[in-house]
């Protein structure tokens, strides 16, 4: 069965702080699971990014060094000391170092990490951000694995000893997938479940005379994965005909979604989403209520819509309260606080501050609330299907433009509409943004990352009004989220996320990065 992206892995989250979740979340996973594969305290790191990858130009003002630190020292990445993890490695005397390197790469975000340990103990791990937080460790030591991060492993190594593959057979229980790989005379085993490794079997892997070393690699996403039942629906057609046979709303499609992706019971997945639902309704409180942090290129301003009504300037509306909420986030990240990637950090206003705007005027209750963040969830989990969220490969089409046909679903849910006009609106809203380049001024995810997310709000709620109106479509959503992927391989590089195109290489851009290196 093939594996399919989760609503709570690959969607909606992770919970995180920082400018970036391809950047930040990413590399705090990564860091945090090198630890266990180390497999004894951490004494020194080497982190290496190839200088043609799209990290080398931008790693620190994007957050891969907080995430990466924080990940390493064993921090949670809500924790108050990820503001100032340099700080915090001092303390703890673990040497945390970074360099531009050249070494072979298949993807734009390629990190090298070097760790030695207490025993001067050294492994050296190769490792890919895949966008929203979402990443893959794929080798360690040279040898070729796969770890995710949604199951529980065991890595265990052999030098100079027969193969063990029999003999592990033996004492491995059905359910646990097992691979192997010998380079000249060593052999590591990877072990795979869904389930925690009882200690009786860990004990009896230690057991084995060939055994030299087991590490024990924890799941770090928050749905253990590898528990996937067939999906009623596949394509987004079927899904629409599902939905009219069984006389479900997009939220119903998207919380049976979830469900077969986990097998976890409704009610935990439905408590899962009210807890995210709030953690961002706090994000946005926080912004309203003012942010501040030297290290960035705009302070407060989600403020000053309310201001201005006060003064007479605008009048009240659902626009302005979109706009606040969106900024009220984006403040939230630019400060450090904590947010939810949606479906990432660099669009993590679009989804929030649309739904809660439109969910306070419509008088929605905490239910309808939840139903629309799912019908958002499956309208994303279709767009991770395709060209996923990270922005270096695609693109802002793919940060934005996701979100943007993420919120244009909810706010049909929210309106009362059927999941044809649900999917409809996203399929509008995501041909808008269609070509959306990513071009961050001095590196941070600041300007034009606002307005290309207030953009985004905005234009959900229109797709929505459109779409329950009755507007023709036209490019169903399956075709619009194929094209998004065709466009992207047109695109520069230089516009996806460098800092080395569009707005980002203006004057003024040039200036305010001097002046912020500067500061």
């Amino acid at each position: 069965m093939k594996k399919l992206p989760g609503i709570f892995n690959d969607v909606i989250g992770p919970v995180m702080r920082g400018p970036s979740s391809s950047h930040t979340a990413a590399s705090w996973r990564i860091g945090k699971i090198g630890t266990e594969i180390l497999n004894e305290p951490l004494q020194k790191a080497l982190i290496e990014f190839d200088r043609e990858g799209a990290w080398a130009p931008n790693y620190r003002e994007q957050g891969t060094t907080m995430g990466m630190n924080g990940g390493l020292l064993g921090l949670e990445i809500t924790d108050e000391r990820m503001k100032d993890t340099e700080g915090y490695a001092q303390e703890k005397r673990i040497a945390i170092e970074y360099k531009i390197s050249s070494f072979e790469t298949n993807h734009a975000n390629t990190v090298r990490l070097t760790l030695w340990g207490k025993s001067q103990k050294k492994v050296q791990i190769i490792a890919v951000s895949l966008g929203g937080g979402s990443f893959e460790i794929r080798s360690v030591d040279g040898f070729q694995v796969q770890l995710s991060g949604d199951l529980y492993y065991m890595l265990i190594s052999t030098k100079n000893k027969p193969d063990q593959s029999e003999e592990l057979k033996t004492v491995i229980p059905s359910g646990i997938e097992i691979s192997s790989e010998k380079k000249k005379e060593e052999i590591k085993y990877l072990l795979k479940s869904s389930q925690s490794f009882s200690s009786e079997l860990v004990r009896q892997v230690q057991q084995l005379p060939a055994v030299d070393e087991i590490a024990l690699i924890h799941p770090i996403m928050p749905v253990i994965g590898g528990k996937q039942s067939e999906m009623p629906f596949s394509s987004v057609q079927s899904l629409i005909d599902y939905a009219e046979e069984n006389n479900a709303d997009l939220g119903d499609m998207g919380l049976i979604y979830e469900k077969c992706i986990s097998e976890a019971p409704e009610q935990e997945l439905i408590r899962k989403m009210e807890e995210i639902i709030h953690i961002i309704h706090k994000s946005i409180a926080t912004g309203l209520a003012g942010t501040s942090f030297k290290d960035r290129i705009l302070q407060q301003q989600s403020h000053l819509i309310e201001k201005a009504e006060k003064e007479g300037k605008i009048k009240d509306s659902i626009i302005n309260r979109i706009i606040a909420n969106v900024s009220a986030i984006m403040e939230s990240k630019s400060s450090m606080e904590v947010i939810v990637a949606v479906p990432t950090a660099g669009s993590c206003g679009t989804v929030g501050g649309s739904l809660k705007a439109i969910s306070e005027n419509l008088r929605s209750s905490q239910d309808e609330l939840i139903k629309a963040y799912f019908a958002a969830g499956i309208v994303g989990a279709y767009f991770a299907q395709g060209p996923g969220f990270s922005a270096e490969e695609h693109g802002c089409q793919v940060e934005c433009g996701a979100a943007a046909g993420m919120a244009a679903a909810g706010i049909v849910q929210l309106l009362g509409g059927t999941v044809k006009q649900a999917i409809g609106a996203a399929s509008m809203a995501i041909q808008n943004m269609i070509g959306l380049v990513c071009d961050p001024v001095a590196d941070r995810v600041e300007v034009p990352c606002l307005g290309k997310n207030i953009s985004a709000a905005v234009n959900a709620y229109a797709s929505a009004i459109m779409s329950v109106s009755g507007y023709d479509y036209v490019i169903p959503l399956d075709q619009v989220i194929k094209t998004v992927s065709r466009v992207s391989k047109t695109m520069p590089n230089c516009v996806k996320c460098t800092g080395k195109g569009g707005l980002a290489i203006t004057e003024e851009a040039i200036k305010l990065k001097l002046k912020l290196a500067k500061k």
